[in-house]
C-alpha cells in the first residue's frame, strides 16, 4: 500500500509552501505521496515548477473551497 502523508500549508505565503513540501518529502518513502494543501495563488505555479526541477511527480492539482490541493509522488529511484 502506498504511504500517504498530508501537509497543510494554508496561510503560508511563497516560498514557504514549497519549502515545507520539500522538507516533508524527505521523510516520504520512495513511491509514497504527499498531499499538500495551500491557499497562496503562487503555489499554482511554484509547486509544478518545484516538481519539474526536482524530479518529483505532480500527480494532481485541483482547486478546493479554500485554495488548492496538490498530490506529489516521490519517485522510486
Amino acid at each position: 500500500m502506498t504511504e500517504r502523508r498530508h501537509l497543510d500549508a494554508t496561510g503560508l505565503r511563497c516560498p514557504l509552501p514549497v519549502l515545507r513540501a520539500r522538507k516533508a518529502l524527505q521523510s516520504v518513502p520512495p513511491g509514497g505521496v504527499l498531499e499538500l494543501l495551500a491557499d497562496d495563488p503562487a503555489a499554482t505555479k511554484d509547486v509544478p515548477a518545484f516538481c519539474a526541477e526536482t524530479g518529483y511527480h505532480l500527480l494532481s492539482q485541483e482547486a478546493t473551497a479554500g485554495g488548492w490541493r496538490f498530490v506529489i509522488e516521490k519517485p522510486v529511484r
